[in-house]
């Protein structure tokens, strides 16, 4: 992967004292000082000294000016299925075509488990080199495949332990409700014993249309096994579906203590300004975090509306209004729910700009704190004790990385160089 010009010093393993001639957003160069993967300092740059040159010898690391912002985070990924658009085609473009063509494509045994290892391993190097020191992927867990995508993508992210945090949801495939849905509930109790870190699933997409069903087995699951819960939810422009209303009133009548995640949420966008804010107050009111997902639903939403073609997205404005947790991401890289994708938050804060009409600041934030604090992880604000998981790039300013997406960027996590991209790509395990 080649790149423009960087600083040249390479880290290896070891953790950096001094992240020195770093430039904040507000435009102050500074020296962090970052011992045990911590901000311990911010200090007006005291400049570059001829015996401080290189790593080896101090533990500093010379910025040499470039823009340091908090790293970013991917809060909804799907690395089983990540880099298979060439494997598994999809005419049509919609969802259910999406849909269809996965579910064709398992059925004809395309997926190995050494296939899947690979193809994850891919998308996280991909993840780690642009800035991403956390990431939340959902998993497929069928009736017909069990937890063995799930021990897959584990045994992937596994290579990656002290790179990036990874969690994995079980994302329940249909249907799960009533006797039929029993082998689904089998493979859901398989994927808890394999190790996943939250429960997921489709409620608006259940077979039998009992959404409110799905939402109780996913929370009672998630209540016996005392995980978090992540659901896919009301991915469609049918404005008469609007599941995250019942999922809501579902965990405060509950009284379902965990944290919930709701991704997609498209049909709230299309609501009117009042529901929306009657929504998005329930929501704020149950503590759900909302994740919207721009590359991969402005690709599959609206293609049955020629005229005045509504975007797939979410009621960011109405939900941060009312005090909800919105955090941004990419969701399908380069496969049948969406053919291309960079893995690069980057991409998705752009998006966020031009369709969502967010400024490059809060799009930058949606990205990475806000993921951060769905994913139930510290921000980083450059208070000293902040995690110093960070992202230098070299732009000379938010508006300016969003809009270029260097590729010349260097990534700490806990203070530590961890994926490097200059000339080359680098990773430093």
């Amino acid at each position: 992967m080649a790149a423009g010009n960087a600083p040249d010093e390479v880290l290896g393993a070891t953790n950096t004292a001094t992240l020195r001639n770093a430039r904040l957003a507000d435009g102050r160069l500074v020296d962090l000082t970052v011992p045990g993967g911590r901000i311990a300092a911010v200090a007006p740059a005291a400049g570059t000294s001829p015996a401080a040159t290189g790593p080896a010898a101090t533990g500093d690391v010379d910025l040499q000016g470039w823009l340091v912002l908090p790293a970013m985070a991917e809060p909804h990924a799907h690395l089983d299925k990540a880099l298979t658009a060439e494997l598994v085609p999809n005419p049509t473009g919609d969802l259910l075509g999406a849909i269809d063509a996965w579910v064709a494509a398992a059925a004809a045994g395309r997926f190995t488990h050494e296939g899947t290892v690979a193809r994850a391993t891919a998308a996280l190097e991909l993840l780690a080199v642009h800035g991403v020191t956390a990431v939340r992927s959902h998993v497929n867990v069928t009736a017909d495949v069990g937890a063995r995508s799930v021990v897959a993508v584990r045994e992937a992210a596994a290579a990656f332990e002290g790179l990036i945090d990874v969690q994995l949801v079980a994302l329940c495939g249909t249907p799960l409700v009533g006797p039929e849905g029993a082998p689904t509930r089998a493979a859901l109790a398989e994927a808890l014993a394999a190790g996943v870190d939250l429960v997921g699933g489709c409620p608006h997409l259940d077979e039998n249309g009992d959404g409110p069903g799905v939402i109780k087995i996913c929370l009672d699951a998630a209540r016996e096994a005392g995980l978090p819960v992540d659901l896919h939810v009301d991915e469609t422009l049918d404005a008469g579906v609007l599941t995250l209303r019942h999922l809501a009133r579902a965990v405060v009548d509950r009284g379902f203590d965990l944290p919930v995640t709701a991704s997609h949420c498209v049909s709230l966008g299309v609501q009117p300004p009042a529901v929306q804010a009657a929504v998005a107050a329930e929501v704020a009111s149950a503590g759900i975090s909302v994740v919207p997902l721009p590359q991969t639903n402005l690709f599959l939403q609206g293609r049955d509306h020629p005229a005045a073609t509504p975007r797939g997205l979410t009621a960011i404005a109405a939900l941060r209004q009312a005090g909800v947790v919105v955090a941004a991401g990419g969701d399908n890289v380069q496969d049948p729910f969406n053919l291309v994708g960079r893995s690069d938050p980057l991409e998705t804060a752009s998006l966020l700009v031009m369709a969502a009409h967010q400024l490059p600041d809060d799009a930058y934030d949606l990205v990475s704190n806000q993921v951060r604090r769905a994913l139930g992880l510290e921000p980083v604000t450059f208070a000293v004790g902040d995690p110093a998981d960070l992202v230098a790039i070299d732009a000379p300013s938010v508006r300016a990385a969003i809009a270029d997406a260097p590729r010349s960027r260097r990534v700490f996590r806990r203070g530590r160089l961890v994926a490097s991209c200059d000339q080359q790509l680098r990773l430093h395990r």
